[in-house]
């Protein structure tokens, strides 16, 4: 029986996001194509004495009581699979920014629905974990199978698409935080301006045209929700030769796609003017890698 399971869970970016409407049940119907990449936060789950769900993270504004979805996560899959025995301690090494709509806290709670169904030896599929996950938050289904993949419903119905090619991803977060449910609420007030072209993108994707899918990346969100600085970040990607740039989820980082590292490297330069969490990654075809098992 495993005693400790160590994963890395990889932040995601939006290479296009619409909201197709409110749905009946207060959920928005999405239509959103994700892409895994190369920042990442390391989780670890080991078993410990008695019944309390730990967790510990290596920076302070974390909730580390029920709160966190680290915390939700693992006690639904407790609930789940029945199991009694919950002495459990989360270690959380954030680097994937948060509330900034990179799925860090998704990323977080798909990382301790892995690392459990490994500990427990309970031998969950992947989309049974996906069943657990979508319960506590819509993008934890996408940060457990994690890649290129286009995802609908409220993020739950995940299918397939082609993998990005090669290219290398800058991030930058400006130093300010978007409110999810408030970005929702603007849209339910304002609606949008302009829809995006679904099918070209999808066409653009399985051609894995990365010219074609870097004209047509789009994120609604960005036509109601006010950034500060987003516009002088998309010019210093601009400047530096990025293919194409945009907001990834409901904000606030931005990132740009480049075809060489050394663009990339310049571009996050400069940006380090603005912000101080920029990051050059590149696209990674998993949500979440295993690491480490002690048994």
């Amino acid at each position: 029986m495993n005693s400790k399971v160590t994963v890395n869970s990889y932040a995601k970016i939006n290479l296009m996001l619409d909201i197709n409407y409110k749905r009946t049940d207060n959920y928005h119907d999405l239509f959103m194509i994700m892409q895994s990449v190369g920042v990442y936060d390391t989780v670890s789950v080991e078993k410990i004495k008695g019944r309390n769900i730990e967790i510990t993270c290596n920076i302070d504004d974390i909730p580390l009581d029920e709160k966190n979805i680290a915390h939700k996560a693992a006690t639904a899959f407790f609930k789940a699979n029945r199991i009694r025995s919950r002495g459990i301690h989360i270690d959380i090494i954030k680097r994937i920014p948060h509330a900034a709509g990179l799925a860090g806290g998704s990323a977080d709670g798909a990382a301790v629905l892995v690392a459990l169904n490994k500990l427990y030896e309970t031998g969950l599929t992947d989309d049974e974990l996906c069943g657990i996950g979508v319960k506590i938050g819509a993008d934890v289904p996408f940060c457990i199978k994690g890649g290129t993949l286009l995802a609908q419903g409220i993020g739950e119905v995940l299918s397939k698409v082609k993998p990005l090619r090669k290219c290398f991803i800058v991030l930058a977060k400006p130093d300010v935080s978007v409110n999810t449910g408030k970005a929702y609420s603007q849209f339910d007030e304002f609606g949008k301006t302009h829809t995006p072209n679904q099918l070209e993108m999808l066409k653009a994707i399985q051609s894995r045209d990365l010219n074609e899918i870097c004209s047509r990346l789009e994120n609604v969100f960005e036509q109601f929700i006010e950034v500060e600085s987003r516009v002088q970040i998309k010019e210093i990607m601009r400047a530096n030769g990025t293919l194409g740039a945009c907001m990834s989820g409901s904000g606030p980082t931005v990132y740009g796609i480049f075809l060489d590292e050394a663009s990339a490297e310049n571009a996050a330069e400069e940006l380090k003017a603005i912000t101080n969490e920029v990051f050059v990654c590149k696209p990674i075809n998993k949500g979440c890698k295993i690491t480490h098992i002690i048994e």
